[in-house]
């Protein structure tokens, strides 16, 4: 599920009898309506565990990877919402393993596939710019969070400008809570650090519900959200560690922001 503007877009999944579809829908929160966008032959092939991201500022909708039919996928596919069609990218190739439930994120300019699992829960991250139709491997340092998939990853718009997205003033980044801990971590697109983010020194806020710990959970709803002027993370419910489905959120922002 992604958004641009007022208008949310879900594509693919699966139905009640555990097929892989390939549809698009618009969602119109303005009015309330849904429209059929795309589906069959017009689009990327059937799958689920996907991962979808919109690019507000080039007023695009991209998915990667998932499980199709037959096998997982490493595909990415844009979807130009001006004209109403699809386009297939560049592919990765081998050194992006086909993988479901990966990070999908965009942060100075590029589209950075993150994690996931392939047969395994993986830890790499690679980077596509569309500018160039360029795929690149990305190298990181820091403290890097365990191999893990189905996971929050969004990008963070800064309060500063210029750069490819520095903690502490930038033009992009993307923040992703863990599977594995509630704590989040952060990534420089440009320096290529992780930096993990305790809760000292950073703002959760939670609304009420029957959840009243931020604990650890996969398998949650996310977005990017703004909240009292600060640009951070929404979660929404999700499994937890002891397979009990929780409906809190919470609202990360860093300091940054």
């Amino acid at each position: 599920m992604a958004a641009v503007g007022g208008t949310v877009y879900i594509f693919g999944g699966r139905d009640q009898e555990h097929k892989e579809l390939n549809e698009l829908y618009s969602f119109d929160t303005s009015t309330g309506t849904w429209a059929l966008l795309s589906s069959g032959a017009n689009g990327p092939p059937h799958r689920s565990y996907h991962s979808m991201v919109a690019d507000a500022v080039g007023c695009r909708v991209y998915v990667f990877g998932g499980c199709g039919d037959a096998s997982r996928l490493n595909d990415l596919w844009g979807y130009d919402v001006a004209a109403g069609r699809w386009e297939q990218l560049p592919s990765p190739g081998e050194a992006c393993r086909p993988r479901g439930g990966p990070g999908l994120a965009v942060a100075g300019g590029k589209l950075w596939v993150v994690y996931g699992f392939g047969g395994e829960e993986l830890d790499d991250v690679h980077c596509y710019d569309p500018a160039t139709g360029q795929w690149s491997a990305v190298e990181t340092t820091g403290d890097k969070p365990s191999p893990r998939s189905v996971f929050c990853a969004t990008g963070i718009a800064g309060g500063g400008g210029g750069g490819g997205g520095t903690l502490s003033c930038s033009a992009a980044r993307w923040t992703p809570a863990t599977w594995a801990t509630s704590a989040p971590a952060s990534f420089r697109p440009r320096r290529s650090p992780w930096t993990r983010r305790p809760a000292r020194g950073h703002a959760w806020t939670t609304s009420p519900g029957p959840s009243t710990t931020r604990g650890p959970r996969g398998w949650c709803a996310f977005a990017a959200g703004e909240k009292d002027g600060r640009r951070g993370l929404l979660v929404y419910g999700g499994n937890s560690p002891t397979n009990d489905w929780l409906d809190d959120i919470y609202f990360f922002a860093p300091t940054a922001c």
